[in-house]
């Protein structure tokens, strides 16, 4: 789980920053979603006053469409991501226990490491959570190790490890470490748009087909392609991801005088 701080922006309806238990996100395609969902449960924004707002993120403007339903209520909602693009089409790297891993390095609001979970005897279904995040944290070590010093990442956090399994040319399930003890419970909206800007880039998918996502727990993402643009001197593509988000729960924080961990802390 992700979470949401929204902050007051000059460039965009809203703004916002994401955060996890580990590090700050530039952008969050599900976070998006469920800040589009929230807006909506609080009476924020409502049919009657559009179907779509910008939402300034550290990675850049994205557009955020709504899609309301016959009753009023947010059905879906679908988010023009930022550019995204291919760094790196194939990297090997060594990593223990799996050998010779193959990668696709790919820059979607966040960087992601494309990881083909087949060859490596992986099964992305929910009795394997565990096996794929310890897999998957042993394969981004060896990836920073191996790209900490190309101008490329520079200053980037490392790329998260996006295992997938494809059962056509344009539906997959997927599976995102971020950690060894850390997996997005979603298909990863960014990731999504990294997959889609890979197949694209191969000529693996049609322009005009929907690319199909869906986590180890069967729930669904849509992806397409908006358009062609270019971004950081290469061709680079808009990615229009489509999914749902549901309230779980309203909280209230207190910071109340005397506490002498009000600021928080961490343990490693």
């Amino acid at each position: 789980m992700v979470g949401l701080v929204p902050v007051a922006s000059d460039v965009a309806d809203y703004g916002a920053f994401f955060i996890s238990s580990y590090v700050y996100l530039d952008m969050c395609g599900h976070g998006t979603i469920g800040y589009a969902r929230t807006l909506a449960f609080t009476g924020q924004i409502s049919a009657d006053t559009g179907d779509s707002f910008t939402l300034e993120t550290p990675a850049g403007i994205v557009t955020v469409h709504l899609i309301w339903a016959g009753d009023g209520s947010l059905d879906r909602v679908r988010i023009a991501n930022v550019p995204s693009y291919v760094g790196l089409e194939h990297l090997s790297v060594a990593v223990e226990e799996l050998g010779s891993v193959d990668a696709a390095i790919v820059y979607a609001g966040m960087w992601y490491a494309l990881v083909d979970a087949a060859p490596l005897g992986l099964k992305l279904v929910p009795d394997s959570a565990s096996t794929l995040m310890r897999a998957g944290a042993r394969i981004k070590d060896a990836i920073k190790a191996a790209t900490q010093d190309m101008p490329l990442f520079a200053g980037a956090a490392a790329p998260s490890v996006l295992f997938y399994d494809d059962d056509s040319e344009n539906s997959a399930t997927h599976f995102l470490v971020l950690e060894s003890n850390k997996f997005d419970r979603s298909p990863c909206g960014t990731g999504t748009s990294a997959r889609l800007t890979f197949l694209l880039e191969k000529g693996l998918i049609g322009p005009d087909q929907t690319y199909h996502a869906r986590n180890i727990l069967g729930i669904p993402f849509e992806a397409r392609l908006q358009k062609r643009v270019r971004a950081e001197g290469r061709e680079a593509m808009i990615v229009e991801i489509e999914g749902a988000a549901f309230i779980t729960s309203t909280q209230t924080i207190f910071f109340e005088k005397g506490d002498p961990l009000s600021q928080g802390f961490l343990c490693r």
